[in-house]
């Protein structure tokens, strides 16, 4: 830079405070207004060290009306920064301000999966706490996220955007242009509109983890979204039959009904986001699905030293599980058979807590669910005891659709609270022990 242009920006940066006193602006009045409140009390004290009691009187009242001229003065310029910044939302700035501050003050909570499972417990989170990390999988093949991953060489946006628009804090017709999806038959077709645009900014930033800040920052969200691991990872199953699987749709969508056995990354040795490990470390709570256990939580705890992060971490271990088993990944599991496949693959070495539900779901669903060979999960509570699991059985479905089209679904608030409610008696419990 020449030493013409250093000068002029050095001048630039003086005088851009001045700006403030432009003509128009609404905000010097006030200034000034408020400048005489100061003067008011400076005079004010040195009234109060006066010989007489009439002195040190009005030195009192110089010191309160400047008080008061102060006070509005600031008063009429955060009224008119209120106004610019948000017009449409003035009315609710106390509450923005004490939702803010309150949920600044919530748990440090690290969830971590993929698919609806992550999101639907995010959207229910945001509600209590604005300290959330969701740690995603990147090992999706299929779809819109597999079609953009192959075409550009970028990881799958696909559960990231999800996570995103479940934490999101800009209103709801933010969440739906990020989840629109285009239809007919152009090369857009079958996109979301979400996926294109993390795609266009991670060309734009040459970085998949910056791509999402920023994003993060558009639609203000509540916590952040972290990639398990930066690396174009392809999800690997040996079958009990010996058969080898390689992709997470080719896994899911197999015709072969031999159980999983193993699972593992390709490349094995793929290191973690150094952010998803550090939220790890702070965490009060680490939650552990809901969501596909095989293709959604596993993998990311197959990601080099993320299993070992956890086992390390004081934080409490919540394992959220699946209502119904899945075709192709856990069919005939019981709630046990879940937790067991998550330790036997990855390293990880303890759960503290086993969240099921025991409410019932409509028969006709249940019939419905059958033919496509998916059941309710059986919570073989005993078992998991023995294995020194504290297990919480809640209320937590939403049954979501009418008659053929409805589906059974976590409901947020009632998984979230069930949540807060284990962190807070745990914490509570620890406090008394120590």
């Amino acid at each position: 830079m020449s030493r013409k242009r250093k000068i002029k920006k050095k001048f630039l940066q003086l005088v851009k405070p001045l700006k403030w006193f432009y003509p128009g602006m609404g905000i010097k009045r006030w200034i000034i207004f408020s400048f005489i409140g100061v003067v008011l009390i400076v005079a004010g004290g040195q009234f109060l060290s006066g010989p007489t009691t009439a002195f040190r009187a009005a030195g009192i009242i110089y010191m309160f009306f400047g008080i008061i001229i102060i006070a509005m003065g600031m008063k009429r310029v955060l009224l008119t920064f209120i106004a610019v910044l948000l017009p449409q939302r003035e009315e609710e700035l106390v509450d923005l301000v004490y939702q803010k501050k309150h949920l600044q003050r919530g748990y440090r909570i690290v969830a971590i999966g993929g698919g609806t499972g992550l999101s639907s417990l995010l959207e229910g989170l945001k509600a209590y706490t604005s300290n959330i990390t969701a740690i995603v999988t990147v090992a999706d093949d299929g779809g819109s996220s597999g079609k953009l991953r192959e075409e550009f060489d970028v990881l799958p946006p696909g559960d990231i955007r999800n996570c995103l628009v479940a934490l999101a804090d800009t209103g709801p017709l933010m969440g739906e242009l990020f989840q629109y999806r285009f239809g007919g038959t152009s090369n857009f077709a079958h996109h979301s509109f979400g996926n294109i645009f993390i795609l266009a900014m991670t060309k734009v930033t040459k970085d998949f983890e910056e791509a999402v800040k920023e994003s993060s920052k558009i639609l203000a969200i509540r916590g952040q979204v972290i990639p398990s691991t930066l690396k174009n990872v392809r999800l690997v199953a040996e079958l009990e039959d010996g058969t080898i699987t390689r992709g997470e749709t080719r896994i899911t969508e197999r015709e072969n009904p031999s159980r999983i056995k193993k699972l593992w990354l390709q490349p094995r040795n793929c290191e973690p986001a150094k952010s998803a490990l550090e939220a790890i470390k702070n965490a009060d709570a680490i939650i552990l699905g809901p969501g596909s256990l095989y293709t959604s939580v596993i993998p990311n705890l197959l990601v080099h030293s993320m299993a070992d992060t956890i086992n390390d971490s004081s934080a409490i271990k919540i394992y959220a599980c699946n209502i119904m088993t899945q075709h192709g990944e856990t069919d005939g599991y019981k709630v046990s058979d879940h937790i067991k496949a998550m330790l036997d693959n990855t390293g990880l070495s303890k759960i503290d807590y086993c969240l099921v539900n025991h409410s019932n779901i409509p028969p006709a669903l249940l019939k419905r669910y059958a033919s496509e060979k998916s059941h309710q999960t059986e919570a073989n509570v005993d078992e998991m005891k023995k294995a020194g699991i504290t297990v919480i059985e809640e209320n937590l479905i939403s049954v979501i659709g009418e008659k053929e089209k409805a589906y059974v679904r976590h409901n947020p608030r009632r998984l979230a609270k069930t949540i807060l409610d284990i962190i807070s008696i745990a914490k509570t419990e620890a406090a008394h022990e120590r």
